[in-house]
């Protein structure tokens, strides 16, 4: 959520830095401020007639005390206090509108954030790797997966519906292997704490990352939307530390979590989603980082770093992009995307996404720490994919495949997946 002083400060600035994002906000930033102000001079009338009742209540015993008429002062205190019970409500009801018109705004991108409309204009960084060649014709992870048993789309159609799978034989064990491998990397070389949360999450948690209220038709909700089905780690873990106030030497916080993804991906008919790329449910392993304001642009480039390093040591060429402004997440501020080059797909397959939230996230969950003078100033939160299945396990397959069908396991595997090769039925 955008701070409030901010606004108030520099709206027509703040209305033209999310218009980088595509989105014409003049109008909702003046009707915040509408309703700050009313808010506001609500709050000094309140207290101006608070005043005003105490002095006059006190009158009452004094001239009560004299034998006199008190019916006039006594009427005049009631009238005070039903306009202080009046002016209190208009004022919550400004708040509570306010509220709601802030945590429709996205955050403002960063200051050095690419300017563009939309994917098209996201500059690429970096490349690691070089794209695997064949001396033969590759094959898709679809041909390859169902040719050596490793999943069974029927099987996930028949008992969830379409976009959901059921990994079967050394696809299941290939699953678990990589998401162990992934958590034994981030645990043991990047210095991150393993948690393992709930799945389900109230609705306090998802407004305090962003995915409400802007994303709810995109959730899977229970219990009349009161609860959802985790569509990323990053909620419950970021959310561990909602109304909390750190204190400086507990920062940088690392946190590493498995869940299992649900997504509905309203709205995204149209978009790639043969096989494995697109799932209403898919695993992942997540990255979230706490840190305070000065730190959160280094450990953004530390973060991703964290996640590309997992691909290099599994041998898998990719590329970095940033994002545009028209490209943003709604919460992030400035974002790195991993993406991974799938032979038989023929594209790149983005597997991780790597962003700085600044003080968004933390202003939304009241997530704080005390600094060097005492005084209590919001956190910056990141997270990062380290990284998401089935997509990896797209161009692994695809990488990997070999010329009779069977698929080699990369050195930094064998130890989890217990073989060399994983060869066809």
């Amino acid at each position: 959520m955008l701070d409030i002083r901010l606004l108030r400060e520099k709206p027509e600035w703040v209305a033209e830095r999310v218009g980088h994002r595509g989105a014409d906000v003049a109008e909702t930033v003046k009707e915040i401020l509408a309703c700050d102000e009313t808010r506001r001079a609500g709050e000094t009338e309140k207290q101006k007639l608070q005043s005003d009742r105490n002095r006059i209540s006190k009158s009452i015993g004094a001239l009560k005390k004299e034998g006199k008429d008190t019916s006039e002062v006594e009427a005049e205190v009631r009238a005070i206090g039903e306009r202080i019970k009046t002016i209190g409500e208009e004022a919550d009801a400004a708040e509570n509108k306010q509220r709601d018109l802030l945590l429709g705004l996205p955050n403002l991108p960063h200051d050095d954030c690419p300017i563009g409309e939309d994917e098209d204009a996201n500059p690429e960084v970096r490349v690691w790797g070089d794209q695997p060649a064949f001396d033969f014709e590759p094959k898709n992870h679809i041909e390859l997966g169902e040719s050596l048993g490793l999943f069974n789309f029927e099987w996930g159609a028949k008992i969830s519906g379409s976009n959901f799978v059921v990994f079967t034989g050394l696809g299941a064990k290939l699953e678990r292997a990589l998401i162990q491998y992934l958590l034994d990397t981030h645990t043991q070389k990047h210095s991150y704490q393993e948690v393992s949360p709930p799945f389900l999450i109230n609705r306090a948690s998802m407004y305090g990352t962003g995915q409400l209220p802007k994303f709810e038709d995109d959730m899977y909700g229970v219990d009349e939307n009161e609860m959802f089905l985790a569509p990323t780690a990053e909620v419950p873990v970021t959310n561990l530390f909602a109304d909390t106030i750190l204190k400086e030497d507990e920062l940088p916080v690392k946190v590493t979590a498995y869940t299992p993804c649900f997504r509905k991906e309203a709205g995204s008919a149209g978009r790639e989603s043969r096989g494995l790329i697109r799932m209403h449910q898919f695993d992942k392993v997540e990255l979230v980082n706490v840190v305070k304001p000065e730190d959160s642009a280094a450990q953004l480039e530390t973060l991703t770093a964290e996640a590309e390093a997992i691909l290099q040591a599994l041998g898998l060429h990719y590329r970095v992009i940033e994002l545009c402004t028209g490209d943003l997440g709604f919460s992030s501020s400035k974002t790195y995307d991993i993406e991974i080059w799938a032979p038989g797909h023929g594209g790149y397959l983005e597997v991780s996404s790597c962003s700085n939230f600044v003080d968004y996230q933390a202003r939304r969950m009241k997530l704080r720490y005390k600094n060097a003078d005492g005084k209590n100033q919001l956190c910056h939160t990141l997270n990062g994919s380290g990284t998401a299945l089935p997509r990896l396990v797209v161009a692994f397959l695809e990488t990997y495949q070999q010329a009779d069908g069977s698929v080699r396991i990369p050195e930094a595997l064998q130890p989890y997946m217990g073989c060399e090769v994983i060869q066809g039925k």
